[in-house]
């Protein structure tokens, strides 16, 4: 099958917290997303800093790997065609303030550093990203 019919996502600490799982899970279903595999993790500060080492050199880097270790995450595989550009366009802009109306960040995230949601940009970061958690 085409990759880009697949994408990495990951329910965030935050969307935890807020006791959102089960609804974020029942949105990416209702929106036509197949979840392939799930897990619920707790990153270490080492994996998270692996992960998110394109970051690095940012000037939020440091929070960011605060907050996703945080609390639990559930990254998970997504298929769907077409399946990293719909699902970007499904959570909404980083910036819940700039996200159009419906989508997942417009409703539920608080700001742009605790967005509720991650979703691979591109077909490379999403094999990269699908890998790292899933071995896969």
């Amino acid at each position: 099958m085409n990759k880009s019919n697949y994408t990495l996502a990951i329910l965030k600490p935050d969307c935890y917290r807020k006791n959102l799982v089960g609804t974020i899970i029942d949105k990416i279903l209702n929106a036509g997303f197949i979840i392939k595999k799930m897990k619920m993790i707790h990153l270490a500060k080492e994996e998270a800093e692996k992960f998110y080492e394109v970051h690095k050199r940012k000037d939020f880097y440091i929070e960011l790997i605060k907050f996703m270790t945080s609390g639990p995450s559930f990254p998970m595989i997504l298929e769907k065609e077409n399946a990293i550009e719909t699902f970007r366009e499904f959570i909404g802009s980083t910036d819940p303030n700039k996200a159009a109306e419906g989508t997942i960040r417009k409703l539920y995230a608080d700001n742009v550093r605790q967005n509720i949601v991650h979703g691979s940009d591109t077909e490379i970061n999403a094999k990269r990203e699908i890998q790292f958690f899933f071995n896969s």
